[in-house]
């Protein structure tokens, strides 16, 4: 199992959050999922948005700078729910097997 890491209170989600308008989110860096207004406790309990958090995590593991750069070109061509890298992590929200993948128990950053 892979580690991930999850960091509550986040900076780097807090200026996301504001940009896109959302009032929580969780943003994804290579294996850190950067938390906005949730408590890891919330965002582990649910397990869609987790599913979906950890399909960006393995999108990563594809190329770091491949994906952020595809992401970031995906999103000002389609927008951030048409964007190619999205619409693969909504379809993984029921992705089970993700959850075997990753180890989220002991390495949690608050």
């Amino acid at each position: 199992m892979k580690k991930v890491f999850i960091r509550q209170n986040s900076w780097l989600a807090r200026i996301a959050a504001e940009r896109l308008g959302f009032s929580r989110l969780a943003i994804v860096v290579g294996r850190q999922i950067h938390l906005h207004n949730t408590s890891v406790q919330e965002f582990i309990k649910d397990k869609k948005w987790l599913l979906h958090e950890l399909k960006h995590v393995e999108q990563y593991e594809r190329g770091i700078l491949r994906f952020f750069k595809e992401y970031l070109f995906e999103y000002r061509k389609n927008g951030y729910y048409k964007n190619r890298f999205e619409v693969e992590a909504r379809a993984a929200e029921t992705e089970v097997g993700l959850l075997d993948k990753y180890d989220l128990s002991l390495y949690m950053m608050l």
